[in-house]
């Protein structure tokens, strides 16, 4: 599966995301799509990277690697923006 296809992902993935981590929502609505799309792209390039196979594909297993990549970086975001 491409770039495209994880930044898609991403966008789903990182409005789950927000609704998972617990918080004030610090950076928006812009900042949570961002990181969204990058934790999706993190997480599918380490998933792939630690032999989870090539994920080639919108399934299940994929989608769930995309919301734990987002909801990761998402987390880490917020416990840094609390200074």
């Amino acid at each position: 599966m491409g770039f495209l296809s994880w930044a898609l992902f991403g966008l789903i993935a990182g409005a789950i995301a927000r609704m998972l981590v617990p918080g004030s929502g610090a950076g928006g609505l812009i900042v949570t799509v961002v990181l969204g799309v990058v934790g999706a792209v993190v997480g599918g390039f380490l998933a792939t990277m630690l032999g989870f196979g090539e994920i080639d594909g919108f399934d299940v297993r994929s989608f769930l690697i995309a919301i734990g990549g987002s909801v990761v970086l998402l987390a880490g975001f917020r416990m840094l923006s609390r200074g």
